[in-house]
């Protein structure tokens, strides 16, 4: 579904990602790992229109991302969600969710001044589809809440379902579990899961060890801008190079 090929990014003479490449496969979880700067949010910028590879290519499905828009992007079936949280504060949860559709419905300014019929069943269809999206991942109760008042662990569920409610097959997520309890962290882990099993590619980018081990199929660990270490939670744990750089063993 998603296949990176020696990509390399730089920012005024640093190489921030260097050819790096990968694969993912549909119903996939696959994690990228590694400290601060090592280049994991660059990646997924590449990926996803935020910035240009110097070099290297980057497909979806077959289709080069090289040189589109990150609406272009998002279009074809690519979501993520960014570090900073980037939820709608004084919006409701549905209205964050709807938001999410802007892309998807097709409507027109006077169809949509005039009241036409076809205006107003797209958006009862597009309701309908955000509370559903909402009540599978266990947050419809809290569709008419007002955004800012959640918690924090409900506001990055709010933040995925915007991105699974277009239909997106592969959601990129960048560190969705920072600031979690220990409850939050599994009951999102349960929510990657469901989502893998009805064949969404999920792309992480993670600190928390916990549920990267739990949830991932395959980690990638990368080291200023390169792959260190790639391969299932268990070849990547017992690494040798992993355990010195990462988990603080010798």
């Amino acid at each position: 579904m998603l296949h990176v090929e020696n990509m390399t990014v730089r920012f005024a003479g640093l190489t921030a990602v260097n050819d790096l490449s990968f694969q993912v496969s549909p119903g996939e979880i696959f994690t990228m790992m590694g400290p601060n700067g090592a280049g994991k949010t660059t990646a997924f910028n590449a990926i996803t229109g935020f910035v240009r590879p110097a070099s290297g290519m980057v497909s979806y499905k077959g289709q080069s991302l090289l040189g589109l828009a990150p609406n272009d992007i998002a279009r074809l079936g690519v979501r993520r969600t960014f570090q900073n949280n980037g939820i709608l504060r004084e919006m409701t949860v549905l209205e964050n969710v709807l938001t999410g559709l802007e892309l998807a419905i097709p409507h027109t300014f006077w169809r949509t001044v005039l009241c036409a019929p076809s205006a107003r069943r797209a958006e009862r269809e597009a309701v309908a589809k955000s509370r559903a999206i909402l009540e599978r991942l266990g947050i419809g109760a809290l569709a008419d809440r007002t955004a800012g008042d959640l918690s924090f662990g409900q506001q990055r569920l709010v933040e995925i379902a915007r991105a699974v409610v277009a239909d997106a097959q592969l959601i990129m997520l960048d560190e969705p579990a920072v600031g979690l309890s220990p409850s939050d962290r599994h009951h999102l882990g349960i929510v990657l899961k469901g989502l893998a099993e009805q064949g969404i590619a999920i792309v992480l980018v993670e600190h928390v060890q916990d549920l990267v081990m739990a949830v991932s199929d395959r980690i990638l660990v990368l080291n200023y801008g390169k792959c260190l270490a790639e391969g299932e939670p268990e070849l990547v744990r017992n690494n040798k190079a992993v355990l010195e750089a990462y988990l603080g063993q010798e």
